[in-house]
């Protein structure tokens, strides 16, 4: 936490040049983190869960650089509004872009997360069936029938694509 906020106290703005550097560094960050971010929506829509959950590393290491330099910019945003508006502007509207992917990724998420749950109870439900004796039915008087409990049972088959 201390080197945290050695950080954010050294990163002070004195001119437009580290005004610009500090922009153009968290544009490139947002960049790559909408990029990551897009690649783990079109993986859950296409039901690569393996290859979407590979690319969590990279989007936590990208969004925690994200934040880190959002709160410089924060503490800088006199300076950075006297220096580069029009830089600022640019952020401003690639975070808004930004916002509208990260709704389509939760959305997707959801989505799947759903799809999962139902496939996981129905799943719990088939194989907590309990088998129930058929011995006093029409079909067999004082014994155990041939079909004992199940009679759709059979091994149970999970898809790892969905």
């Amino acid at each position: 936490m201390q080197a945290d906020n050695a950080f954010h106290e050294r990163a002070r703005i004195g001119s437009a040049q580290e005004a610009r550097t500090l922009v153009d560094g968290l544009l490139a960050t947002l960049g790559s983190l909408a990029h990551v971010i897009g690649e783990e929506t079109q993986l859950m829509r296409e039901g690569r869960l393996g290859a979407a959950l590979e690319r969590e590393p990279k989007k936590t290491e990208l969004s925690g650089r994200y934040m880190r330099g959002l709160e410089v910019l924060k503490s800088n945003a006199v300076a950075l509004a006297r220096f580069v508006p029009d830089d600022v502007s640019r952020l401003r509207t690639a975070h808004l872009e930004f916002s509208e992917l990260l709704e389509t990724n939760q959305a997707v998420l959801a989505t799947a997360r759903a799809v999962s749950e139902t496939i996981v109870r129905s799943l719990a439900k088939d194989a907590g069936r309990t088998a129930q004796p058929q011995g006093y039915g029409k079909s067999s008087y004082g014994g155990v029938s041939e079909t004992v409990g199940r009679p759709r049972t059979g091994p149970i088959v999970l898809s790892k694509s969905l």
